[in-house]
């Protein structure tokens, strides 16, 4: 990464579940969360992502929750805050709420449903860089929003200077190989993939933005502090017994797995915003075996 841009954070970072209690955000169970979280080592943590419901947040629910996650974490890890959207007006407003509420950096997904084209990406992502106060992390997960951000669209943006690094969840390892070699020096790359941890970071990632460390905080910064010492077999080992695990969050939907997870060990309730629902019997039967 040049000088001329911060690195956000390396090693392992929380994408946050957002509990829920009757219908309204549970804050004492989301502070308890976050101070786990950073007791067991964690990098940094995002709020607001995909694993944290963002698109069933209200703006005023985005911003105070930015806000409280803020004044939680005390400036002890970086904080990152979801303001991805399909409406570019729409990002711009969450960005503007997210640097007003104290986030330290912004995660934008790419526009989803209705989609784009590859100069159209680059003029959404350009015009939430310029109205950003805080440096800006790209989101590319195609299994979501059925578009993936193609080389000569990231070539473009790593010449932004609020750009400075990506989630790059497609699950290509030749993409993310692509953007270490020839973007590398403009942004910072994480995996979005907790079971490519191992394999991205031998790649030149700086980590990841981990769903799994909800639950195993103090595995995922583990196997990642392995990897930056190059201590690859080591690391390859914890990944691999973790698998399973990690696997089983997307038996359904993420984060319906892990948040009915974590509610089998109290750090919240199983209670979801629709479209989300619980998981069926089926698939609750066997978290409850693979997780106790």
């Amino acid at each position: 990464m040049s000088i001329l841009k911060p690195t956000v954070f390396t090693g392992a970072a929380t994408a946050l579940i957002t509990p829920f209690r009757d219908g309204a955000i549970d804050y004492p169970a989301m502070e308890a969360l976050i101070e786990e979280q950073i007791e067991k080592g964690i990098s940094a943590l995002l709020v607001s992502g995909t694993t944290g419901e963002s698109a069933t947040l209200s703006y005023a629910e985005h911003r105070e929750l930015i806000a409280f996650a803020k004044s939680c974490i005390g400036g002890r890890v970086p904080l990152l805050a979801g303001c991805g959207s399909n409406s570019t007006a729409n990002a711009l407003q969450l960005v503007q709420n997210a640097c007003e509420a104290g986030a330290d950096a912004l995660l934008a997904v790419t526009p989803y449903y209705n989609k784009t084209s590859a100069r159209g990406i680059i003029l959404h992502y350009r015009a939430i860089a310029d109205a950003a106060t805080r440096p800006l992390i790209l989101y590319n997960v195609p299994s979501r929003t059925g578009f993936s951000i193609p080389p000569d669209a990231y070539r473009a943006l790593a010449d932004h200077p609020n750009i400075v690094g990506v989630k790059e969840a497609s699950g290509d390892l030749g993409l993310l190989e692509m953007l270490v070699s020839e973007c590398g020096d403009r942004l910072d790359v994480w995996t979005g993939n907790d079971n490519q941890t191992v394999s991205s970071m031998k790649l030149g990632a700086r980590g990841v933005i981990s769903v799994y460390s909800n639950l195993e905080p103090h595995a995922m910064t583990e196997i990642t502090r392995l990897c930056a010492g190059g201590d690859w077999s080591l690391a390859g080992q914890r990944l691999r017994a973790h698998l399973p695990k990690m696997n089983a969050l997307f038996w359904e939907v993420n984060p319906i797995p892990v948040k009915y997870v974590a509610s089998l060990r109290g750090i919240c309730l199983a209670e979801y915003r629709l479209p989300l629902c619980s998981p069926s019997p089926d698939i609750c039967k066997r978290l409850k075996g693979l997780f106790s």
